[in-house]
Formats: structure tokens, sequence, C-alpha cells
């Protein structure tokens, strides 16, 4: 018997048990789904955060509190001593040593929550200097950003993002609006460029106010950290070496330079080290899946061991059933993954709008090659199982 008919006999057992072929691909089905989904969305986020960084400018520099290459304070091997924070006089004392060579941006950054009338919303706040506009927040859409005059005064003046209109104001002009940030009334005097959205939620629903005014509000005299965006670019490790000469004096080795790649590097490998667990996670399902197959072939061969003996009786060969059966297995996780990748390519395009989900070949190859493995790997023994019983015991059970 060749392949074909073997093949031809596992299909109509296989539709002789619609409903038990069809729970026993389930496992498979929510495996594969898992799998293309999870990883569509790691591989999404890490597209889209890379992005981010890439559209800043090659010419960055991410200045942070905290020693993030070594353990710091004795906490230990990758650690951050982080008790030690930097102050709004570290972000000028670097501005005035570099000189024309970068432009340093203080940031402070919190959660907030904005009121409008009887609208309410949760934001996160990046507080920074008239130079803001200049680092990370994006392009103006509309309105101005906040002045020097505004950042010594403290004034109560916000510049926020497409989402915070939409969701406060929708269809209206939000200039010369009030809204209240924790509790108290800032005046809107910008609006920035829609950005779109991220793993942790919009940026469009962030909100930038002077870093003097956001210290005065949360009753610190610390900045989260600073940016130094360096004039030419071909000078940025040259004025790394130079800021981190600036700040050892004070912060010994307790800050962390980190230029464009070096950040891309990390979140790079955090991101991909993070798809992996949750590939590696939602695989388990595929593995319950494949002994749901084992089981139901050892089920099928236990209920069709008269017809095995009748076949071997008649000159079928140990091959014979050890290839039907392994077909048969292979046929519900092949048919399962599918099914699964179907669904969870079709979940993670549905996704995309809350989501960065982003669907990959490889992740669906991975994905249906590792189903059709479970169906081959969980389906052997049944196969032997059935391919070596006894023609004379076989035909005498009832």
């Amino acid at each position: 018997m060749n392949l074909a008919e073997s093949f031809r006999i596992a299909m109509r057992a296989l539709n002789a048990n619609k409903v038990r072929s069809a729970l026993t691909m389930l496992g498979v089905i929510i495996g594969v789904a898992a799998v293309i989904l999870l990883v569509s969305i790691g591989t999404g986020v890490q597209k889209q955060v890379t992005g981010s960084i890439e559209g800043l400018g090659s010419n960055l520099l991410f200045v942070f509190p905290g020693n993030f290459t070594q353990g710091g304070g004795g906490g230990g091997s990758g650690g951050a001593d982080i008790r030690k924070q930097f102050t709004l006089d570290d972000s000028e004392y670097t501005q005035t040593r570099i000189g024309e060579q970068g432009l340093v941006i203080p940031q402070l950054q919190a959660p907030a929550r904005l009121r409008l009338g009887n609208r309410t919303m949760s934001s996160q706040m990046t507080a920074s200097d008239q130079n803001g506009k200049d680092g990370s927040a994006g392009a103006l859409q509309s309105g101005r950003w906040y002045s020097r005059g505004e950042v010594v005064g403290a004034s109560r003046v916000v510049v926020i993002g497409s989402g915070v209109r939409d969701e406060l104001l929708p269809g209206q002009d939000p200039l010369g609006r009030e809204v209240d940030v924790n509790g108290q009334p800032y005046t809107v005097i910008g609006m920035l460029e829609a950005k779109g959205g991220s793993f942790g939620g919009s940026q469009d629903n962030n909100i930038s106010i002077p870093v003097t005014t956001a210290q005065q509000t949360l009753g610190t005299g610390n900045i989260s950290s600073f940016l130094v965006k360096v004039t030419d670019a071909k000078r940025v490790d040259q004025v790394k070496a130079q800021v981190e000469r600036i700040l050892r004096p004070r912060y010994a080795d307790q800050f962390t330079v980190f230029t464009q790649q070096q950040t891309l590097g990390i979140l790079s490998t955090l991101l991909g080290t993070l798809t992996a667990m949750l590939a590696g996670l939602a695989s388990i399902s595929l593995l319950v899946g494949g002994i749901g197959i084992m089981n139901i072939m050892l089920v099928s061969v236990s209920e069709r061991t008269r017809e095995i003996g009748i076949r071997k009786a008649v000159g079928a060969r140990t091959y014979d059933i050890l290839s039907q059966f392994v077909i048969e297995a292979m046929m519900l996780s092949i048919f399962g993954g599918i099914a699964g990748i179907l669904i969870g390519a079709g979940g993670a395009l549905a996704m995309q709008k809350w989501v960065p989900a982003q669907v990959t070949l490889w992740s669906v190859a991975l994905a249906f090659l590792f189903s059709a493995a479970v169906g081959v790997f969980f389906g052997v023994y049944p196969a032997y199982r059935a391919s070596r019983l006894d023609p004379i015991e076989a035909l005498r059970y009832e």
C-alpha cells in the first residue's frame, strides 16, 4: 500500500469522527493562534519603539541618573543605583560646559489626571524647558511652545497631544482653553501633531508643561533625566565623552549616558527577549494540544484494533499501519495549524487599532512547522503501537 492509500484511509477515519477530530485540533488551533498573536504584538511594539527613537535623529544623547552598566551601590551586577537624582542645576551646568556643541533639555516625567468640564482622562506628563520642542516632544500642529519666561516664572501653561484634544474637546480648537492637570488649571497654548499609539498607550494622550511648574506641583527639585541634542551628528561620541567628564566629579560613576544606537540596541534586546518569552509561553498550549492528539490516537487504535488485525491478515505491512496513523495525527495538527494561523493573523490585524501588532512570515512559518512537528512527535507512539499489534490477537479483540 502506497502513501496515497494511507492518506485516503487516514482522511476517511478523520471524516468519520468530525466532532472528535475538531475537538482534538482545538488545542493546536489555540496554541498556533496564541503564538502568532503574541509574536505579532511583540514585533509590532519593537518596530514602533525603534522607529520612534530613530525618528528623533541620530544626534541625541540620553543621560540618566544611576549606573545601568554595572551594579550600583552594592546592588549587584546589572542593577542601577538611582538614589541620587539629577537637578536642573546639573542640566544647566552641562549646557554651560558644552556650549554650542549641543542643546541640553531637562525632562521630568510623571502621571497626570486631566479634566475639562465633565470629561476626564489619564495622561503622561513630560515636563521640559523652552527647548523641549527640539527634543522628543514632536512637531507642533497648532499654537506654540512655552517660552523661557514661562519656564522661569513656572507658568501654568500646557502643550497637549492631539489625543487629549479628541478626548476632552472633540472637534474644537483647544488653544486658550483651560484644562485641569492634577487639580490645577492650565491654559492650553499648543497642540502636537499626531504620533500614533504605543504598547503603553497612545503617545497622543501625553502633555508637556514647564519643568519648573512640574517641580512645584510635584514638590521636588529633581528631574528624571536630560537629553543632549548634539549640533554635529559626527561628534556624538566626542560630546558623550565630554558629558561624562562633566558629570563624573558630581556623581562618580552613578550616571549613564546612552547614544541613540546604544538605546536602540538595549531596547531591541529587551523587546526581542520579551517576544521570545511570550512565544515560548504560548507554545506550551501546543504541547497540550499534542498530548490531546496522542490520547485520541490511542483511543482510535483501541477502537480499530479488529480493523488493524484484518488488514494485517490480508497482507498489510507494519509500515502501512504505521504510516496510516502517523498521517492521521499529522492531518489533525496541520489542519489545526492552518485554522490557528487564520485566527491568529486575523486577531493581530484586528488588534492593530489598539496595539501596534505586525504579522511576520517567520512567526507564521514557525508556528505551522511546530504544529506539524507536534503531530508527528505525539502521533508516532500510537502509530507504533498499532503497527506492532499481533494480527491473531487483534482479530480476537471485541
